[in-house]
């Protein structure tokens, strides 16, 4: 079994399949996706079964596949019984059925398209009995058998042809050429083997860049492996985050609603459906059938002229006007009854289409909400991807937008005394600018005068001992208080993992028992999901079997229906043979010479001996001209001579009538003289 999946996947690595599988993943393959790799593979042989599995039935596909087996003459091994299990197997996508056959498959695929082209011209159309004794019928087919063996004897030429090759002259040619290469080739290597020995250590260079560049096909599969990782992580991550967002809209719902208004919504939602069950849609399929039933009529009759196009006309105005003038009649009798019934018919009429529009209002209105609701979906994932925030809705975008309003004043404001600080700031600026020029003024003043009292120096080291006292008592103050805040704050911190821990331990023990729970369901559902899946194969196979068994009974019922029909037909002609019969033996037997000429006996027996009569005639016409035909030859024979000698004189008197010039020829006593 490894060495046939070995192979499998082997054959399915090359061209033209390129799969890229390993035993690993091919191993993995769900059933579905097993289908789908033999159904590409007998597209393959024969390119009509190029399907994907997603659009078709599995009653289609099973159908399909086993009549293109059929067709290929592969035979499961196996009695009966493990026929029916292959059905099965191939039904369910089974892999020790599935093997098998692409094992086989792949051993012989150029034999298989060569079948598979062949079947479609050489696989006979069985025609029963009873319609080949129509003549076209019969004709038909019997021409179909023709062009059969006629494709025959030219699909042999063809491969004779085929197998003959080329001419040896070719043949001869391209081996030379293929020699010429050879040797160009050998040229090169050895001229690069040459260069290569002077390098050091060649032999361990072509071993590094031999696994060199398998390392760098194995990187190349491996980040083709890590881009696909990386796209069904960010699909499970969307789609987590759309699971999550049902359920937190779900339990908002669940959590403003109310028990009566979740029932009065449900009320209103029983009520549009049954009145869209039972009034709308039985009224829209009636309409489209009448539609279906008026198109298959206008296509069953004949193409129509101009001519009919004007009688239906004339027809259809015709009919206008008896309505028009029938409803002229109807309202001329003023009948009150009526009158008032009418009014009421119009009324309901009126409301019923109201409610028709209102529902078509309500349907489009479900419809756009819901689009609306998957663009919001869309676009909240977009937003989420882009900067991580969820959009807010409802009363919760109605509290962002009055809490930007009321941040709007507050910014107006701030950017008003911004602005009157920005002034305040600008004077002061100007202010502080003229002071310290003021300041430096001074300096130098203070600064000549202490070098006239020799104390330069004196006004600096003061104001730095200021500095340096002022500096040591903010540090002071600062360390103080760090303390205080630092020891207030592990009191807090305290305090709050103390609280924390107090209110998690019943959410904790809630945790734990929901947990338990969980995996208990999980197990069961894993349990059901494995008994519902075997129960599912188990009636899908059975319903395969079912309805072949009904396919095979129909088909039997079919050819009793026609056999009984024939034998119908055959009992009638001999009823009427065995009538006839009868009435020639009456009319045989009768006393009655009337009745006796009306047998068909009499009516033969007369034509016999008349045309014995004719025949008699005949032959003693063919006596009397058999015995005339010697003397009528000759007689024709001498009738023919005087016509030519008649010619000859004809000729000769012409000729004498031209030569008249010349001479005078002079018949006298029998003899011609020429007189000149």
């Amino acid at each position: 079994m490894s060495d046939q999946i070995k192979f499998i996947v082997d054959s399915l690595n090359k061209e033209p399949f390129r799969k890229n599988y390993n035993l690993i993943t091919f191993d993995s393959l769900e059933p579905m996706q097993l289908l789908q790799v033999l159904s590409d593979v007998l597209a393959e042989i024969d390119p009509k079964q190029l399907v994907d599995l997603r659009e078709e039935m599995p009653e289609q596909t099973a159908k399909r596949m086993l009549s293109v087996l059929g067709i290929l003459k592969y035979k499961p091994s196996g009695n009966a019984t493990d026929m029916s299990t292959f059905r099965q197997g191939l039904v369910i996508g089974s892999k020790p059925v599935i093997y098998p056959v692409l094992h086989w498959l792949l051993q012989r695929t150029n034999e298989l398209k060569k079948r598979a082209y062949l079947a479609r011209f050489l696989i006979k159309l069985e025609v029963p009995s009873e319609f080949l004794q129509d003549e076209t019928v019969a004709d038909t087919n019997k021409q179909y058998e023709e062009l059969m063996e006629a494709f025959k004897t030219l699909h042999k030429e063809y491969e004779q042809l085929k197998a003959s090759g080329f001419s040896t002259a070719e043949i001869r040619k391209d081996i030379s050429a293929m020699e010429e290469e050879k040797d160009q080739l050998i040229k090169r290597v050895e001229h690069l083997k040459k260069r290569v020995e002077t390098a050091q250590n060649y032999q361990w260079m072509l071993k590094i860049a031999r696994q060199l560049r398998v390392e760098k096909e194995r990187e190349e599969y491996l980040a083709q492996q890590k881009q696909e990782q990386k796209n069904q992580l960010f699909h499970a991550v969307q789609r987590l985050q759309r699971v999550q967002n049902q359920l937190k809209s779900m339990r908002q719902a669940a959590a403003d609603a109310k028990p009566e208004s979740l029932m009065k919504r449900l009320e209103e939602e029983i009520k549009f459906n049954l009145y869209m069950v039972t009034e709308k849609f039985p009224k829209e399929l009636e309409n489209k059938k009448k539609e279906l039933h008026f198109l298959q009529k206008v296509v069953s009759e004949p193409a129509m002229g101009h001519s009919d196009l004007l009688e239906l006309e004339s027809k259809i105005n015709e009919i206008n006007t008896e309505i028009n003038q029938l409803i002229e009649k109807k309202m001329m009798r003023n009948e009150p009854i009526e009158g008032k019934l009418s009014l009421y018919r119009q009324q309901a009429s009126i409301i019923s289409r109201k409610k028709e529009a209102k529902a078509e209002e309500l349907q489009e209105a479900k419809e756009k909400l819901a689009s609306l609701e998957r663009e919001a979906s869309l676009k909240r994932n977009q937003t989420r991807e882009f900067d991580g925030t969820e959009v807010l809705k409802g009363d919760e975008f109605k509290r962002y937008v009055s809490k930007l309003r009321s941040k709007s004043t507050v910014f107006k404001k701030k950017h008003q005394i911004i602005a009157e600080l920005k002034a305040e700031f600008g004077l002061l600026q100007r202010t502080e600018e003229l002071l310290k020029q003021r300041h430096e003024n001074i300096q130098q003043q203070l600064q000549t005068m202490e070098e006239k009292k020799g104390i330069s120096g004196y006004s600096y080291t003061q104001e730095e001992l200021e500095r340096v006292s002022a500096l040591k008592s903010e540090v002071d103050e600062m360390k103080g208080r760090t303390l205080d805040d630092m020891s207030e704050m592990v009191k807090k911190l305290n305090s709050l993992v103390s609280e924390k821990k107090s209110a998690l331990a019943s959410v904790i023990k809630e945790l734990r028992q929901l947990r338990q729970k969980c995996q208990e369901l999980t197990q069961e559902c894993d349990e059901k999901k494995s008994q519902y899946d075997s129960c599912a194969a188990g009636l899908e196979s059975n319903r395969s079997k079912l309805e072949q068994e009904v396919r095979r009974l129909r088909e039997e019922c079919l050819q009793e229906e026609s056999r009984y029909h024939y034998t119908n037909c055959m009992i009638k002609n001999l009823e009427v043979q065995l009538r006839r019969a009868t009435d020639e033996m009456k009319a045989y037997i009768s006393s009655d010479q009337q009745e006796k000429r009306k047998a068909i006996r009499e009516q033969y027996t007369k034509n016999i001996a008349e045309q014995e009569n004719l025949g008699k005639k005949l032959r003693e016409k063919q006596k009397v001209v058999r015995e005339s035909h010697g003397p009528n030859m000759k007689q024709a024979k001498m009738w023919r001579d005087l016509q030519q000698l008649m010619e000859c004189k004809k000729q000769c008197f012409l000729k004498q009538q031209s030569q008249t010039s010349i001479g005078q020829v002079i018949q006298e006593g029998g003899e011609d003289r020429l007189i000149l």
